[in-house]
């Protein structure tokens, strides 16, 4: 099996100062431990006085190293997002660049006002009202008294909180919490937004709203998110940082990253197989070639294609690509995958909305007691459209494969509509349960699609419609 090495892109020193946000250089945070709180007094008084007479020093503390030499930089008008586990300094880096923590070593620069939220509620007074933080929080942010009088109705609306603005914090849930946080700092009219996991609270329709909020300020602000749903950093980002237990693990594609952070995580919960390629695999592409057969569909309709139709979804099958990046336990290889029509039949095009099939030839190297076979399609951006697996349709009656054994799965599908562009997708084998499996090969980007020509007007897919019709009565 093969694996990707993590692509780390140095920061570049722009010609123009002015075009850089946030610049991070040699960043370092390190806390000293006591085990006792009556360590701290013998470190303050007894430490000293052993220096003093001559004595042997002795420690009173050990050392614990948040962030060690991060470096980064981030330009006006991007949008980066951090990665990573819990523990591995995310939410340190953030509270050094806010300035709310100083840092041990290195030097943060930023240029422009930020606007963080970077914990619920944080900088609110529990026994203040709604409206008294309001008016604190927007002073600490930059806000004169009157700027704040002009925006107070529209935040108190934007929080959907409504005569809870009048009565204390403490008395507020998380998600009342954040909404008003959130509204605050989307009225203070920031040059830099930071984000720490705050949209992870809140009712589908708020987060929405704030999901509409962010957008609109990636236009033209500079935005630093953290999240722990890589498709989320995928979607909204065109920059990431990777962080693993304080030290940085690379920096770069969003999608390059997610992907070898994922399997890093397989890694630390399971025994997986590894082979190293080159750097530059990260953002290769490997279209593979064309397969020979077409489906009726696509043979009967390809005049269309050649005149320039967009009234049809007509998409480009390549090749499946064993020697794609992957990662797994190694209990299992996918041999073979293709996509067929309704009959079994290859096809290298399909039309958007057509019944197809895809076939997916696995081998055990290992005993397997429940295998699950699944796919995921994605989107250019890494953003995951649809996917599943074999699990729910055998989980009452296992299938067992022997070591040596072949397997197959099948999956009949109608293809969506999709928007012109690049897809791929990507295979996996476990064994186990949908929760609690063994991840044995994980091959991203083993099939590409490419979208010539679409009738999809909105969203990241399209559904075919059975019929539409308009009429008046």
């Amino acid at each position: 099996m093969c694996s990707k090495q993590i692509k780390t892109v140095p920061s570049t020193k722009l010609e123009n100062p002015g075009d850089v946000a946030i610049r991070v250089t040699g960043l370092g945070k390190t806390y000293k431990i006591h085990d006792a709180p009556s360590d701290r007094l013998k470190e303050m008084l007894i430490a000293p006085l052993r220096r003093r007479l001559g004595l042997r020093e002795k420690s009173y503390s050990r050392t614990f190293k948040a962030l060690q030499d991060v470096s980064f930089e981030l330009r006006k008008g991007e949008t980066t997002g951090i990665i990573g586990r819990n523990g591995s300094g995310k939410s340190t880096l953030l509270q050094i660049i806010c300035g709310t923590l100083a840092p041990s070593e290195g030097t943060v620069e930023v240029n422009g006002r930020v606007a963080a939220l970077l914990e619920l509620g944080s900088g609110f007074n529990p026994d203040f009202t709604g409206r008294e933080n309001v008016y604190m929080n927007g002073a600490i942010l930059g806000l004169s008294e009157a700027e704040i009088d002009a925006k107070f109705a529209s935040i108190h609306a934007f929080s959907e909180i409504g005569d809870f603005i009048e009565r204390p914090v403490k008395t507020y849930s998380s998600g009342m919490m954040v909404r008003l946080a959130f509204a605050v700092i989307a009225h203070v009219d920031a040059d830099i937004l930071v984000v720490d996991e705050a949209l992870s609270v809140g009712d589908a329709f708020f987060v929405q709203k704030c999901m509409r909020f962010l957008r609109k300020f990636m236009e033209t602000g500079t935005v630093l998110f953290v999240s722990h749903d890589t498709g989320a950093v995928i979607n909204l980002c065109n920059y990431a940082v990777w962080l693993e237990a304080g030290k940085m693990m690379g920096q770069g594609s969003p999608k390059g990253l997610s992907e070898a952070y994922l399997e890093k995580q397989y890694e630390s919960m399971q025994d997986v197989v590894r082979k190293q390629t080159s750097a530059s695999d990260l953002d290769a592409e490997r279209p593979g070639k064309e397969q020979s057969h077409f489906s009726p569909a696509v043979r009967d309709m390809r005049a269309d294609l050649i005149a320039g139709s967009t009234l049809r979804n007509d998409l480009e099958v390549f090749a499946f690509d064993e020697t794609a990046t992957g990662f797994g336990a190694g209990g299992a290889h996918v041999d073979k995958a293709q996509m067929c029509d309704a009959n079994g039949a290859p096809l290298s095009w399909i039309v958007g909305g057509e019944a197809v099939q895809l076939h997916v030839q696995c081998s055990a190297s290992a005993d397997l007691r429940s295998p699950i076979v699944g796919f995921i399609l994605r989107d250019r951006l890494g953003q995951t459209l649809f996917g599943d697996n074999t699990y729910l349709s055998h989980h009452d009656k296992p299938i067992a494969v022997a070591k040596g054994a072949q397997f197959a799965a099948r999956f009949d599908f109608q293809m969506p509509l999709l928007p012109q562009g690049d897809y791929t997708l990507s295979l996996a084998v476990a064994d186990g349960t949908q929760d609690e499996h063994v991840q044995h090969y994980w091959l991203h980007d083993a099939i590409n699609f490419k979208s010539h020509a679409s009738s999809v007007s909105t969203g990241l897919v399209g559904v075919p419609m059975q019929n539409i019709r308009l009429e008046t009565r």
